[in-house]
């Protein structure tokens, strides 16, 4: 009411209840909040470590075969801070938090959303399953190709989101538009961009998905000291020797390689798929070490590659048209990828200060006086970092 203040932590909750309305793609995956940072303040270059499910393969007969636990992990730096700087003055603060939310907040949260979403994004790239119809629309049918990818890769039916881009999304909305279902859980958790939930997915729209260019590699690469070379390990192998072709090849780039194919990732039986690959680091050309995601494994609980005929060499296939942009969407299981917040420190002597935490997102909002100018300067920080935790659960869409 007039004349009543404002407090620091009514504007901190406020600013994160915008944010979390506006992150759609952050806001529907793995969101780990480290409360231990918030002893001495998170630093940062502070690194979470995310446990993977244990894998095992099963026994036939009465003798016992023990098998050693060896967990694996993921590291996630918490290593990004982004904020907003602004000035507002005491007089503004005494306005209704409606008029405060809309007037300062709500343009101020719109661009910090925009930049946060846009980091986590670039995890498409991690992403090696995917479906290629560059130049034509997207259809209701490449998601369900891209279910039955997040189906035979085992993911939990729960918590699976279709994130399109806005194209995708006009191909898309009038055709679905019978087909989406009112939910509750949707409703309370409302976040812009939201559509409806249909075939198992949250169906969102996402302005900042990023489009891939394909590098230009051409289809002459092959690779020499994999088939045929390789001893059959649990071992993973994270990179592969090219021994010739011609072109760059562009981080996110997709490719198979003759005669190497996918496994049931319980049985290990051979699905007859040959497994898809993404270029892990940028690629100059020519012959030398390819970085490659997911590592391939032949044997062993986390088996993911089997190969029944060995030859000299091997050759790659590239998804795509060389040099060309397509664009992006996603389907996803929450638990492909990852995003975490650390609590800031709160400096001492300042006008005031605030740090607040919403559904795993922390924040922080300080102001100061500047006698100098006679205003007060204020930052809002966020302090995040994000990894793709289990690449498997998730599925790329190139259409247009």
């Amino acid at each position: 009411m007039p004349g009543t203040f404002l407090t620091p932590n009514q504007i901190t909750r406020e600013a994160l209840r915008i944010l979390h309305q506006k992150v759609n793609f952050v806001g529907s995956i793995n969101r780990e909040y480290d409360s231990s940072f918030a002893k001495d303040g998170a630093k940062i270059g502070d690194t979470l470590r995310v446990r993977l499910p244990n894998q095992y393969t099963v026994r036939t007969g009465q003798n016992l075969s023990a098998q050693d636990t060896n967990e694996s992990s993921v590291s996630l730096a918490v290593a990004t801070q982004r904020g907003v700087d602004t000035n507002f003055t005491s007089s503004e603060l005494t306005m209704s938090i409606d008029d405060f939310s809309k007037r300062i907040l709500e343009p101020s949260m719109a661009v910090l959303a925009a930049a946060i979403e846009n980091d986590a994004l670039s995890m498409y790239q991690d992403v090696s399953q995917s479906i290629w119809a560059g130049g034509s629309a997207a259809t209701f049918g490449r998601v369900l190709q891209g279910r039955k990818l997040l189906q035979d890769s085992l993911a939990p039916m729960n918590d699976r989101t279709a994130l399109l881009n806005t194209q995708d999304n006009v191909d898309m909305v009038d055709a679905l538009k019978g087909l989406f279902q009112d939910s509750s859980g949707i409703a309370k958790q409302y976040r812009e961009g939201y559509m409806g939930r249909t075939a198992g997915f949250d169906f969102a729209e996402n302005t900042l998905l990023p489009r891939h260019t394909r590098g230009a590699a051409n289809t002459a690469y092959t690779t020499s000291t994999l088939v045929g070379v390789l001893p059959i390990s649990a071992t993973p192998v994270t990179a592969i020797t090219v021994a010739t072709g011609t072109g760059a090849m562009a981080k996110g780039d997709v490719f198979t390689i003759a005669n190497v194919f996918a496994v049931h990732p319980e049985t290990k039986a051979n699905t007859g798929v040959l497994q898809q690959f993404t270029v892990r680091t940028a690629y100059a050309g020519g012959g030398g070490s390819l970085q490659i995601s997911p590592s391939i494994v032949l044997a062993g609980g986390a088996q993911n590659v089997v190969i029944p005929t060995t030859s000299a060499t091997a050759g790659l296939t590239f998804a795509g048209t060389a040099s060309t942009a397509v664009s992006t969407s996603l389907v996803y299981q929450k638990d492909a990828f990852a995003f975490a917040t650390a609590d800031l420190q709160m400096p001492r002597g300042v006008d005031f200060a605030a740090r607040e935490v919403y559904d795993g997102i922390s924040m922080r909002i300080v102001r100061q006086y500047d006698i100098n100018a006679d205003r007060f300067p204020t930052r809002i920080d966020v302090l995040y970092g994000y990894q793709t935790l289990r690449p498997q659960l998730a599925a790329r869409i190139h259409n247009n």
